[in-house]
């Protein structure tokens, strides 16, 4: 071997030596450096405190429906300490100095410290935001150690694109809610009715429910969102502070179905809000689908459907003990199909409602309405759609001959029953 071909890889590797040398001295001497061109810290978590305040993040989403360029984010603020904020963003290859952010808290806190808020960021011309964070000062430099959020809905997408075509938002879990047996029900009967997902967020539960949710998780039916909320504030557990105390209304009720909207805006054509111990239930038609297709035509401008609740007393049994099934008596939670009386709504007192709503056109919602809307809002007539909603009674006067039996949900048993059958074991529920 020769001189010069021995030398040849030493000329390669000190070369490459130079060249590293070069590369990391250069990177640390530069204002706007390598290190500094991606943010440090993104959150993977659903609730992130906004440093130098008392406010926390949800989730960050780009707006496509107003005049301009903005990112929403969905926050929970605290009412008696809101001070000036600012957007920062990382645009991709740059950092944008922190534009002064503007906060929209929703009129709907019933008295609460704290209150779902939507934060609008005005986006700069020469920035294409992927991340956001907020900021008590605008120098981009000072923020760029702080915990940014990932921007969603970055592309918008048309109907024929989404994912899904009904998804359910349910409020929160929390405490040690083990209603098994009705999750169930509830869940196989939204499969048959047309629903292809289910949000649910979820601070705490009992310890079968969470091994049901595990395993329709698992199915990809059900999306798990954690909410810890409990390690922020001192969540209540009602909706009155003067009764039930607490920071913020049940758990931050509010704040997680706006949440559910955004992140389904441009993936679900429709969607449900309503409660865990509630079933939006058609009564003209086997599915939503043909439900929606009919109210639709008759409504082209409608973009918000107003449900009626409608309460069926567990404490009121069918006589037959056509569903006590031997192989449910160990599952815990309610059985709804020996549920069939219902109450007939006090009309002269406030009824309350559920929706089906195209979230492309709600800006913020409260549990029972929407607080800002972009079309019309139509009430959905009782005799062709209510809410099943199994519980304690409200008008707990009432004797069985004074509720109404509606068998709505008999109609579904043929398939029904095994699909809650195979559900149960699936989960490893189901004793043998």
């Amino acid at each position: 071997m020769t001189v010069k071909t021995r030398m040849f890889p030493l000329l390669i590797v000190s070369a490459l030596a130079v060249m590293v040398y070069f590369i990391f001295t250069l990177s640390r001497s530069q204002p706007g450096n390598h290190q500094h061109l991606y943010p440090h810290h993104i959150s993977d978590q659903s609730i992130t405190p906004v440093n130098d305040t008392k406010h926390f993040m949800v989730g960050a989403y780009k707006e496509h429906r107003l005049e301009g360029s903005f990112v929403r984010i969905i926050s929970i603020f605290r009412r008696d300490s809101v001070q000036p904020l600012y957007c920062v963003f990382y645009c991709g290859s740059h950092w944008a100095n922190g534009m002064k952010a503007e906060v929209q808290m929703h009129s709907d806190h019933f008295g609460f410290r704290f209150v779902t808020t939507d934060v609008l960021c005005p986006n700069l011309p020469d920035c294409n935001p992927s991340h956001v964070t907020l900021a008590t000062q605008a120098d981009a430099k000072l923020a760029q150690n702080q915990t940014f959020l990932r921007i969603q809905n970055l592309v918008k997408r048309e109907e024929e694109e989404f994912q899904f075509n009904f998804t359910v938002c349910w409020s929160n879990l929390f405490g040690d809610y083990n209603n098994v047996l009705q999750v169930t029900q509830t869940l196989e009967m939204y499969k048959l009715l047309g629903v292809q997902h289910v949000v649910v967020y979820n601070t705490s539960c009992g310890p079968d429910l969470e091994r049901l949710l595990q395993s329709y998780t698992q199915e990809g039916f059900v999306e798990v969102v954690p909410w810890p909320i409990d390690q922020h504030m001192n969540p209540s557990r009602g909706w009155q502070p003067s009764e039930h105390g607490g920071d913020i209304h049940y758990y931050g009720q509010l704040t997680t179905l706006n949440d559910c909207v955004y992140r389904h805006m441009y993936q679900s054509r429709y969607v449900l809000l309503n409660d865990i111990d509630e079933i939006i239930a058609p009564y003209q038609h086997q599915t939503l689908p043909q439900m929606m297709d009919v109210l639709q035509r008759q409504n082209p401008k409608a973009e918000v459907f107003l449900i009626e609740n409608h309460i069926f007393p567990k404490s009121q049994f069918e006589p037959s003990g056509r569903f006590e099934r031997p192989r449910w008596r160990d599952v815990p939670g309610i059985n709804i199909m020996e549920h069939i009386y219902r109450e007939e709504p006090d009309y002269r007192i406030y009824h309350p409602s559920k929706m089906i709503v195209r979230p492309r056109a709600v800006e913020q919602t409260s549990v029972h309405s929407v607080l800002r809307n972009f079309g019309q809002t139509v009430k959905v007539p009782p005799n062709v759609c209510h809410i099943i909603h199994v519980r304690v009674p409200l008008r707990g006067g009432l004797t069985k001959e004074e509720l109404h039996e509606d068998k709505r949900i008999w109609d579904y048993e043929k398939q029904l029953v095994p699909n809650i059958d195979k559900a149960l074991e699936k989960a490893g529920l189901l004793r043998m």
